[in-house]
């Protein structure tokens, strides 16, 4: 998992940054939801982007999460926990899924799910928060993901599709993830897709209780490569 301050945290400033960002495997086409003005209502269904296809083949596609998908989020969650350790903890019951709904549906926050498009099971989640705008249009990318279809590349090309939300409707110049030395898939993941090692920050962010060293990447909307 990449640590992105977690979704579901105020904005900290340098002195408050505590466990935040988690990384993981998505398809494009246009559907309301993504990629348009207005924010997203969490008591809707589910809304998701045009698949992005792969060889002609639509594998998966986002969404901005909603009251509905609480329990596949959830039992994702448990069912991935080992798997999460000790680089992300995302939400394991109702208040922290509700917190989460919360966070997405502000100014600063934009979360989407990745789901594969052949039968809806969740890949994954991704999170751009702490938003900013102005001179900076920063967000920090978080993630995590579904044990049980790991490997299979569906996170990889879901921060695809994020990224194109990221650089494209939202606007944004760059994007930072900040993952714990150690955490071998989620840097491939961020190299894969284009980041860029921008340093490294000892104690950055405190998760599961400690403080975490971090390795920080980023990447710029001109550094993306044409699909």
């Amino acid at each position: 998992m990449a640590t992105s301050l977690q979704p579901h945290e105020p904005r900290p400033d340098a002195r408050q940054r505590s466990e935040q960002h988690a990384v993981f495997d998505l398809v494009r086409t246009e559907t309301p939801g993504i990629g348009q003005a207005g924010r997203h209502n969490p008591q809707a269904t589910s809304r998701g982007s045009d698949p992005l296809t792969l060889g002609g083949v639509a594998r998966v596609r986002i969404a901005h999460p909603t009251i509905s998908d609480q329990d596949d989020v959830l039992a994702m969650n448990a069912a991935s926990r080992a798997f999460h350790r000790p680089w992300a903890h995302p939400p394991q019951d109702a208040a922290g899924y509700h917190e989460l709904l919360e966070r997405d549906s502000q100014e600063d926050c934009e979360t989407f799910l990745v789901r594969r498009v052949a039968d809806e099971a969740l890949a994954g989640v991704f999170v751009l928060s702490q938003i900013f705008r102005k001179g900076f249009q920063n967000a920090y990318l978080g993630y995590y993901g579904s044990a049980a279809l790991a490997g299979q590349g569906y996170m990889a090309e879901g921060l695809e599709l994020v990224l194109d939300e990221a650089f494209g409707p939202l606007g944004l110049h760059r994007v930072e993830a900040n993952i714990q030395p150690g955490n071998d898939a989620s840097l491939a993941l961020t190299r894969r897709a284009g980041f860029r090692r921008e340093g490294f920050s000892p104690r950055y962010l405190k998760i599961g209780g400690r403080w975490r060293d971090h390795e920080r990447y980023a990447i710029l909307a001109e550094d993306r490569k044409p699909r």
